[in-house]
Order: structure tokens, then C-alpha cells, then sequence
């Protein structure tokens, strides 16, 4: 399947080539960039448009085989020379200065990679576009200070196809993205790949099949268990299929890792824990709250969360947070033994970013203390 390239990239493109022409007085019809990923993005420059002291143009976001709404958008960026004879007067190195204009959405609650107030492109976009831009100053030995305007004319109506408006990102997308790549999230595939990993735990004698839906948590399970989570199998968001294939497979035992945000929904019996296809993180952690012995306040206060993080610390000040915890275990272990009807048994440890291992089943130092 083709990848495609995030609207970061197409972000990081854009300013470049945008500065070039800004500096240069030339025109840039063809850009290329490196993606974090090690990846070169060769990007086609449209809508070019030019002023006294700026230039704006555009790249196409291309997804490629990857269902990204965001497919087909424009990703303007407006790069103008910022008039301040007293900034940089003692610096070799150019200044940017990164915004969002229309269709770029704004922060507006806690909890986000950027701060409240900020345009929603994330660090590593930001990062992205920075680096590019710098490239070219230094080639202009150009030292002085570049405002950055990112925008997105048909943002404002993509964004009610995404989950900004919940968590609180208002007028448009997200400029996003960590490796600069697009990989095509193909279900049979990925489905395909978790079996592999499995049948190759299992040709090599493992009884115990150990899955986690990524390795977000490693430090924490490097630190309690002395286990690092590269050697568990990847089941991303497909933790009911992979179950399956467990049974299946003839394994003894499964033990899910996983962080909170994931594994809240399979406390809900959701057994694909992507996005699309369910969130009811906050109605079910608040749930468990109540029954814990958590007021209606408390239940409110979960619900108007934009991430569990955030939750887990209202939990914490009220005192309800390990007796929560015990009782989303119950749940995610019941749910698991309900889809797996008694075939395996199964344990759970549950870790968040901010407070480590959360709760953890009764056999889980057993599973952690052989074929490891």
C-alpha cells in the first residue's frame, strides 16, 4: 500500500519553499524536504502568491492509501519578513516565529501538545518547519526574524470530521504528525502481521502470549517487571482479533499491557479501541468512578476531560484513584474472559504516563517471570 505524507510535512514543504522565494525573488515550483522519518518528501508548490515583504503558497496533502480526511486539502503557508531592527541584532542565526491562520484549529483547553492559546500545530511539525526554513536563511545568510502564518482554507469545515471539536480545538485541524509519514492502515494487514508475531511466539515455544497495543509504556515496564514491551506482540487497536488468534493458536495464557487511554474501552467491552470506531473513555471511567464511591461532581468533572491523564488526577485529589482503578481492572479482565468464553485465561496490567502501573492482575508476575 502507498504512503503518504502528513500535513506536517506538507506544512515543513511549504514554508520552505515559501522562503525561498521570499528570499531569493525566484520562483519554487518543486520542494524537497527530509521527514523525521529519514524519508525525502518531494512536494509540487501551487497557489503561489506574492506581496512586498511575503510569499504564500501551497501543498496538496496527500495521504496516500490511508482513509485521511484531510486528503486532498491545501496546506498554505504565508512566510513574511517580521520589520524589527533590535531582534537578532547580535545573532548569526534566523528567528521564526510559527502561527496558525483559517482552518487551523486553536487550543482552548488543557492537556494538548500545545499549550492553551496556541495554533494546534503540533512540536514536531513545528520542529519540521523550523528546520527547513533555517536550511534556507543559511543559505540567504539571512539572519533576521521570519513570521510563519500556517493555513488550511478548507480546515474549518474538516475539522467537524475529526475529534478536535471535542478535545477542545476550535476553527479548524490539527497540523500533525511524528515521522512525517502517512503509513496506510490496511485491517487485514495489520490483522495479518499480529498473527505472524504470534505464530512466531508460539514456534518458538512460548506459552504465554504478550501483547501490548504499543510501547508507550516501556519505562514503566522496564522499571516494575525489569520487561521491555519490544518483545510483546503489537496489536494496535485490535485487541478482540487478536484474542482470537490466541485461542486459536492453542496459547495457555494472554497478557494485555497497556496504557489507560486505550484499555478504558475494553472496561466498556469495546474490543477495537480505535477512534473511529469507539470513545467512550470518559463515560466509563466516570462510571467506574461512581462506583468507587465518587460523587455526581466527580463524575462530571471526568466527563468534561478531554484525556484520561487529566481524569486520572481528579481521581487522585479525591482519593478514588486505586479503588477506581481495581474496579476498570475487573471490568477489562471480565470482558476479556467474556470474548475469550474461558479458551485462555487472561491478565492485564494497566500503566498511564503520569502514574506509572495503575493496577495490575493477580498471575501478571507470573507471566512476567518466564520465557522472558
Amino acid at each position: 500500500m502507498r504512503k503518504g505524507f502528513t500535513t506536517g510535512s506538507c506544512a515543513a514543504a511549504a514554508s520552505k519553499a515559501a522562503t525561498y522565494m521570499l528570499l531569493s525573488g525566484k520562483k519554487k515550483t518543486n520542494i524537497e524536504i527530509e521527514t523525521p522519518a529519514g524519508i525525502m518528501f518531494k512536494a509540487q508548490i501551487l497557489d503561489i502568491h506574492r506581496g512586498n515583504d511575503y510569499v504564500s503558497c501551497a501543498v496538496i496533502k496527500d495521504g496516500g492509501d490511508d482513509p485521511d480526511v484531510t486528503t486532498g486539502s491545501h496546506i498554505v503557508s504565508k512566510v513574511s519578513v517580521k520589520a524589527d531592527p533590535t531582534e537578532n541584532a547580535t545573532t548569526s542565526k534566523a528567528h521564526i516565529i510559527i502561527d496558525g491562520g483559517i482552518g487551523v484549529g486553536r487550543v482552548t483547553r488543557p492537556g494538548l501538545d500545545q499549550p492553551v492559546g496556541n495554533a494546534a500545530i503540533n512540536h514536531v511539525p513545528r520542529e519540521m518547519i523550523t528546520k527547513e526554513v533555517l536550511e534556507v536563511c543559511e543559505l540567504f545568510d539571512f539572519n533576521g526574524t521570519l513570521r510563519i502564518e500556517i493555513s488550511v482554507p478548507e480546515g474549518e469545515q474538516l475539522s467537524s470530521r475529526t475529534f478536535n471539536p471535542r478535545l477542545g480545538i476550535e476553527g479548524g485541524i490539527s497540523i500533525l504528525g511524528t515521522t512525517g509519514i502517512v503509513e496506510p492502515m490496511s485491517t487485514k494487514a495489520i490483522i495479518d502481521t499480529i498473527r505472524v508475531e504470534l505464530n512466531q511466539q508460539k514456534a518458538l515455544g512460548n506459552t504465554i502470549a504478550r501483547v501490548a497495543p504499543g510501547n508507550y509504556g516501556q519505562e514503566f515496564m522496564k522499571q516494575r517487571y525489569g520487561y521491555d514491551l519490544d518483545a510483546s506482540v503489537k496489536c494496535s487497536n485490535y485487541i478482540g482479533e487478536t484474542i482470537d488468534m490466541a485461542c486459536e493458536m492453542g496459547f495457555e495464557t494472554m497478557l494485555l499491557t497497556g496504557h489507560i487511554g486505550k484499555l478504558i474501552k475494553v472496561a466498556g467491552g469495546i474490543m477495537n479501541t480505535h477512534s473511529h470506531e469507539a470513545d467512550c473513555r470518559m463515560e466509563i471511567l466516570a462510571s467506574c468512578a461512581l462506583r468507587a464511591m465518587g460523587d455526581a461532581e466527580i463524575a462530571r468533572r471526568i466527563l468534561a476531560c478531554i484525556n484520561t491523564e487529566e481524569a486520572l488526577h481528579i481521581l487522585d485529589e479525591a482519593g478514588l484513584l486505586q479503588e477506581t482503578m481495581d474496579i476498570v481492572l475487573e471490568k477489562i479482565l471480565f470482558y476479556l474472559d467474556f470474548r475469550s468464553q474461558g479458551k485462555i485465561r487472561t491478565e492485564c496490567v494497566i500503566y498511564s504516563n503520569d502514574y506509572g502501573i495503575l493496577a495490575e492482575s493477580d498471575g501478571v508476575r507470573d507471566c512476567f517471570g518466564k520465557e522472558v
